[in-house]
């Protein structure tokens, strides 16, 4: 992003009569835009995601946690929709016990979530049912997309979201069997749609391009147990994390390769040669949890140790510059670029996500006559998707008739003990979009309207237009 200039105005105005001597009027004061030109670090720890001043080491909670109560994915800065400065996502998966057929709990959801520090506000952006894994993991982003890992073994796949559209879904890029399996591990800098991912398999290094679903050669020779990486906001250096001794900057080009794709990873990559030796930061560590560059590219941030360490690059391998959030357990660090148009005395903490979790479990759990081990078993559920923002006939359906399922087929869904899920992935989408539920099969038929940051539609939550006189 670019930097902020100061914008010094100076207007001076001398103005010539017949008096003895000319009148100049006043030197207003200097104007500044508000900013932040350093931009600031997110950060994931016990107490939540936060925002990390690096000039002043002061770290502020925008997010708070309950410790061990989800599994944390992120965080990374990338731009929401009708918002001029970027936001931070990151993604939480319920650690709590799930349920059983004669035990309650909880059931086992993805999210995806939005936040705005310095609205202090926090949006749901999609959610999953996952009972597989301890949630999405290798979240990366930049100023188009987000895009992670979720699954578990060989079965992992690459999910993407275009973070520029308003409401869109999240895309699956690489599927098993159809793909191979593959983990997140960094991302070309602006819109570019190039994820570096590694194979799950074989180890080796890739682009998987986001924008046109190819898989593309990737330009430098890495290790099967290297990663996370982050690149430089222009596109030219690399940080790699080691599997131990620290981490290693070289040189990278991220321009989007001229070889041709293909739909798999079955060709080898093609690494392209660099005249400069790799630059080690700290050797003397383990492996860092992230890492991400400043603005300028001249610091390096890195968890690692449970705190995060900036480092002046180049700099001789040895202790950071500076250390903060010592004892934190922090593991996951996010840079953002300059920061226009904001100032760091507006941050505000939103509240946490445990209460639209606990409010989708809510919504979901069955009827109580449903709810039985002669019932269950009875039980079917229906669940369609509609935009809100408009009247639309699904948000009358009051009972999952033949005549109704082929008119508007209904998406996929089960019972799991004592709640209900959508079962296709991250079919459950935040903003305007709701979905109406009819229980039936053991019971008379229950209809219902359900949302994850509302169950109110929004068109009827807009006020009605004033009548013209």
């Amino acid at each position: 992003m670019p930097r902020i200039a100061l914008i010094l105005v100076a207007l001076m105005v001398a103005a010539c009569s017949g008096s003895p001597a000319a009148t100049n009027s006043p030197t207003p004061s200097p104007v500044a835009e508000t900013g932040i030109p350093q931009g600031l670090i997110a950060y994931a720890a016990d107490r939540g995601i936060g925002v990390l001043d690096p000039a002043t080491g002061k770290g502020t909670i925008v997010a708070p946690l309950v410790p061990g109560m989800f599994y944390v994915g992120g965080p990374v800065w990338a731009p929401a929709p009708d918002v001029s400065h970027p936001v931070v996502y990151f993604t939480a998966h319920d650690a709590r016990p799930p349920e059983r057929r004669t035990t309650s709990g909880v059931v086992p959801y993805d999210w995806i979530f939005r936040v705005d520090p310095f609205a202090g506000t926090i949006e749901p952006v999609a959610a999953q049912w996952d009972a597989q894994s301890n949630g999405p993991i290798g979240v990366v982003g930049n100023s188009r997309y987000i895009a992670m890992t979720v699954g578990c073994c060989a079965t992992y796949e690459v999910d993407s979201l275009d973070v520029t559209r308003a409401g869109g879904p999240v895309k699956v890029l690489a599927k098993p069997p159809a793909q191979p399996a593959f983990f997140t591990q960094g991302i070309a800098p602006g819109d570019s749609g190039l994820v570096a991912v590694r194979n799950f398999g074989n180890g080796g290094w890739y682009w998987l391009n986001a924008s046109a679903g190819v898989v593309n050669p990737f330009p430098l020779t890495l290790g099967q147990d290297d990663g996370p990486i982050a690149i430089t906001a222009d596109g030219t250096k690399v940080a790699v994390a080691n599997v131990d001794h620290g981490a290693v900057v070289e040189a990278i080009n991220s321009s989007l390769p001229s070889s041709s794709p293909s739909a798999t990873a079955s060709t080898s990559p093609q690494p392209s040669a660099s005249s400069a030796p790799p630059q080690k930061v700290n050797s003397r560590l383990h492996h860092p949890d992230g890492l991400s560059w400043s603005p300028d590219g001249k610091q390096l941030a890195m968890a690692v140790n449970g705190e995060v360490e900036l480092y002046n690059v180049p700099a001789p391998d040895g202790p950071p510059a500076k250390r903060y959030l010592t004892g934190r357990n922090v593991v996951g660090v996010s840079w953002s670029g300059a920061l226009t148009g904001v100032e760091i005395g507006a941050l505000k903490a939103a509240a946490g996500p445990q209460p639209m979790v606990d409010a989708l479990l809510g919504s979901t759990r069955l009827p109580t006559k449903a709810d039985t081990p002669a019932n269950r078993p009875l039980t079917k559920v229906y669940v369609w998707q509609f935009d809100s923002t408009k009247a639309s006939p699904i948000e009358a359906i009051t009972d999952a008739t033949p005549a109704v399922l082929a008119k508007y087929p209904p998406l996929n869904a089960q019972v799991v003990f004592h709640h209900w899920v959508a079962t296709d992935t991250w079919v459950m989408l935040g903003g305007c979009y709701r979905y109406r539920v009819v229980v039936t099969g053991s019971v008379a038929p229950v209809a219902t309207t359900i949302g994850l940051a509302s169950n109110t539609p929004c068109s009827t939550a807009k006020p009605s237009a004033s009548p013209s006189t």
